[in-house]
């Protein structure tokens, strides 16, 4: 206690009033000490605009549950991309194998400019009932170099020259019939389905660039262009294995190339959508009928598309006359020396429908 006082020194006895050391009093300052003054810095207020609301005056309204911010998004996660529709098939700009010349192509889109597709018509019934069991001839077109016969009922032999030029064969009657064979109007499903057995390449000696191709084609379709290439038309061809949907380029990888002594079919089967078209989807994006393709090699289904999946904006020119709108026919397309066969009735297919 002593050792305090000494370090701190004498303090005065009183405050305000005589000390015993000295008399001299002292008064303290009017008002309140300077940590209790009221602040006021007087900083000027800045200017309203015309629009603002003039800030409340009150303190600040209380706090509710319901008024909970919402939760931040978590980017973290990765959307299920199956739910997505896949993308659009990449084509090609030519085939590895066989091309036609310019000249060609650009008059067959003249042609096609010309004579536009036929409206389907309601077919009578000896026509309908002759498709039915496989009655369908092949008809000739004038660019077609070789021999063609009948072996059979719905049963069809033929052979090109080495070195001949395209050419498609087409049936004599529609496989489908849109007025009558539409799932829309029948209320079923409808396939359409042949086969072609390739006997050899190269008039039989293998030494020329020679193919076959197998698909379907709305009419009228210039036969000196293979099916697939112009508007209408669907086909896989045999020499790159690409598919062709009136892609006048060089189509779409698809499956492997047809070989001598294989028998490559070919279907399409219309259906109802199973599902309503989505909300906020305009009729022109809508199908009313749901088409799928497929391939078989040797009697078994080897691989399909569906053909409204989602496609190039820019390089694929749609599936307009393919969608069940427009009767189909038959088509083969061939070039160089080929020897064939081809089967409309099902008693002759190697793949038979379950």
């Amino acid at each position: 206690m002593g050792l305090f006082k000494a370090f701190r020194g004498n303090q005065p006895a009183t405050i305000g009033g005589e000390s015993s050391q000295n008399s001299q009093s002292y008064a303290p300052p009017p008002g309140p000490p300077p940590s209790h003054a009221p602040i006021n810095h007087h900083y000027p207020t800045p200017p309203l605009g015309h629009n603002e609301p003039l800030p409340s005056s009150g303190p600040p309204p209380p706090h509710r549950a319901d008024d909970e911010p919402p939760p931040y998004h978590d980017w973290t996660v990765i959307p299920d991309t199956a739910l997505l529709p896949p993308p659009p098939s990449i084509g090609h700009e030519a085939s590895p194998s066989g091309n036609a010349s310019l000249s060609d192509a650009d008059r067959a889109h003249e042609w096609c400019r010309t004579y536009p597709l036929i409206r389907p018509h309601q077919p009578a019934a000896v026509h309908h009932d002759s498709v039915n069991i496989g009655n369908i001839e092949l008809v000739r077109p004038r660019e077609f170099q070789g021999n063609l016969s009948k072996a059979g009922l719905g049963c069809w032999k033929g052979s090109t020259k080495s070195g001949g030029q395209d050419a498609c064969l087409l049936g004599s009657l529609p496989c489908y019939f849109a007025c009558s064979d539409s799932p829309v109007a029948a209320g079923v499903k409808k396939t359409i389905y042949f086969e072609v057995r390739v006997l050899s390449y190269g008039g039989g000696r293998g030494g020329d660039a020679s193919s076959l191709a197998i698909g379907w084609s709305a009419l009228p379709y210039p036969t000196w262009r293979m099916p697939g290439w112009e508007r209408g038309s669907l086909a896989v061809h045999g020499d790159d294995g690409r598919r062709y949907v009136n892609d006048t380029w060089g189509g779409k990888d698809f499956t492997n190339p047809i070989q001598a002594g294989q028998t490559a079919g070919l279907g399409m089967e219309f259906s109802i959508p199973s599902s309503p078209p989505d909300y906020g989807s305009s009729p022109a994006q809508t199908p009313s009928i749901n088409v799928d393709v497929f391939f078989t090699r040797d009697g078994v289904k080897e691989s399909g598309w569906s053909l409204h999946e989602e496609l190039d904006a820019q390089n694929d020119l749609g599936v307009g006359g393919l969608d069940g709108q427009f009767d189909l026919y038959a088509a083969v397309g061939l070039f160089g020396g080929v020897e064939f066969e081809v089967n409309f009735t099902r008693d002759r297919w190697l793949w038979q429908p379950s």
